[in-house]
Order: structure tokens, then sequence, then C-alpha cells
């Protein structure tokens, strides 16, 4: 049996002395199934299929990605600790958990600036469209995307987890998020926080500078349009981004920006809960359920399944 350092923390969890604990473990559960499955059939489908090979499913197929990742980072843990009496994480262990959730934020907020641009440009300039969103262009803005989320997460880690923790190690959370983690700081983090506030609410008013110009642009244009279907064909698009957008945005802004007199550790962690849990299941239903390509997608790639299966057990 593992003896604990005397650097771990240990993670209190979602709930405290609650006897729902089997209740709750099991809808955390299925909710990753369906999460890390969706998002995985996601990029499958975006790969082969070809009707799929554009701009949009490219930056959609970099999302899938990011919520895989985002929610394998901390969902894991917890179910372990809900079913363990020990529910410790090491110093280094909390370090990277923190790196990798902060990357995958930082990252999705770029990405979601960019997929709106990419909307526009579609909607508002289509003639020029394959040219300006070529392939080596949607690499560039998939890496800037990663490298800005990697960059903050780096920085921020870096900072948290040099500061001295020389009380107690009691983390009231269920992973290690970076407010709750500076609650148990023995030194003053009051100038850290203001910082890192202010590095949360510029990265989320270039994204959402981004996003407001594009879809105020795509509105516009939309409402131009002569084709009833070109209009229905923009808005069932761009609604699915805008609520995406409006979830994701909504709890980041919340956890990260809200100051924190505004805050109790049990609505962080329900918010937090919602969006490494929720967020990364809801957005590629939405963008599948939604979507007449991902669906035909869906169906061709199944039918060929059925049809392979019939044919080796018939010749079986």
């Amino acid at each position: 049996m593992r003896r604990n350092s005397s650097s771990d923390f240990i993670l209190l969890g979602l709930l405290i002395n609650s006897k729902a604990t089997v209740v709750v473990f099991a809808v955390i559960f299925a909710i990753f199934v369906v999460a890390v499955t969706a998002n995985l059939v996601m990029i499958f489908l975006i790969q082969l299929d070809s009707r799929l090979h554009t701009p949009m499913y490219f930056l959609l197929s970099q999302l899938s990605i990011m919520d895989t990742i985002f929610i394998c980072t901390t969902v894991p843990k917890l179910l372990a600790d809900m079913v363990s009496k020990e529910k410790t994480i090491s110093f280094v262990a909390c370090g990277i958990q923190i790196f990798l959730y902060l990357t995958m934020i930082g990252s999705e907020f770029f990405l979601m600036g960019l997929m709106a641009y990419d909307r526009y440009m579609a909607i508002c300039n289509p003639l020029r469209y394959p040219v300006l969103m070529n392939r080596r262009v949607c690499l560039l803005l998939a890496a800037g995307a990663w490298f800005g989320g990697s960059l903050d997460g780096f920085l921020l880690t870096s900072v948290t987890m040099n500061f001295p923790y020389c009380g107690s190690r009691r983390v009231n959370h269920f992973f290690c998020e970076i407010p709750a983690v500076l609650r148990l700081a023995c030194a003053d983090t009051s100038l850290y926080e203001t910082l890192m506030y202010s590095c949360c609410v510029l990265m989320l008013l270039i994204p959402i500078s981004i996003i407001s110009t594009s879809y105020t642009l795509i509105l516009l244009t939309v409402h131009r349009m002569r084709s009833a279907e070109g209009r229905k064909k923009a808005f069932t698009t761009c609604s699915s981004h805008l609520t995406v957008v409006s979830i994701f945005y909504g709890a980041s802004f919340y956890n990260y920006v809200l100051p924190q007199s505004f805050h109790t550790p049990e609505q962080d962690k329900v918010v937090s809960a919602f969006y490494t849990m929720v967020t990364p299941m809801l957005n590629p239903l939405i963008y599948s359920l939604r979507n007449k390509d991902v669906l035909g997608a869906f169906k061709k790639i199944f039918a060929q399944c059925l049809s392979t299966q019939k044919v080796s057990t018939s010749d079986a």
C-alpha cells in the first residue's frame, strides 16, 4: 500500500459524505462514456468521409480532440476517488492536471473564435473561401489555438505550483483547479490572482470579440439572402456554434472572471463539473444531431459496417 507523501494533496471530491454516491457515480460514468464515445466517433467520421474534409469539420475535429483530453484529465481520477478510501493526488500529478485542463480551456477559447471566423468567411466570402481557408491556413490556425492554450497552461501552472503549501493539503474540489489549490497556499496570492483574472479576461475578450463581429456580419449577410434554403442552412450551422459558445464561455466566465466574493466552494464544484463533463458531452451531440452532413456520414459508415458484417457472416 502506497504511503502518502507530505507533498501529496487530498481531493475532497464532488460530494462530501453523501448517500447518493452510487447514483452520482453512475451518472458521471455514463456522461464520461457518452462524451468520449461521441467525440471519438466525430473524429473518426471526419477522417473517413471525404465530404467532411472541409475547414469547418477540420476545426470541429480539433474541438473533439480537445474535449476528449479535457474530460479524461479530470473524470477518471474523480471516479477512482469515489470508489477509493485514498483520495490523494501527488504534487506532480496535480501540476499535470492543472496544465492539461488550462491548456484545453485556453485552446478551446481560441478555437471557438476561429470557428466563428471560418463561418464568417464561408457565408460572407464564399467565392474567396477556398483560397483564404486552404489546408495550410487551417493547420496554422489550429496550431495557433493549441499553442495559445499551452502557453497559458505553462505560465499559470508554473507559478501556481511554486507557491509554498505548508499547511492543510485538503483541496475542497474534485480536481486540482487553481482557485481551490491557491486557498491552501501559505503566502499572499492576491497579486497573482489579480493577474490571473486579468489574463483570463483577456483570453475571453479576444475570442468573444471575434465571435461577436463574425456573427454580426453573418446575420447581416443572411438577412440579405434571397434563398430560404440558404438562410436555413446558415442559421442551423451558426446556432449550433452559438449554443456551444454560450455554454462553455458562460461557465468559464463564472469560474475565472467573476470575483471570488461571488463564489462558494460548492457552487465552484457544480460549475466546474458542468464545463469539465457536460460540455465535452454536449459539443459533439449538438454538432452531429443538427448537422445533415455528419448524420449522413454516420449512416453511410454504419451501412458499410453492416454490409461488411453480412458478407463475412455469409462467407462463414
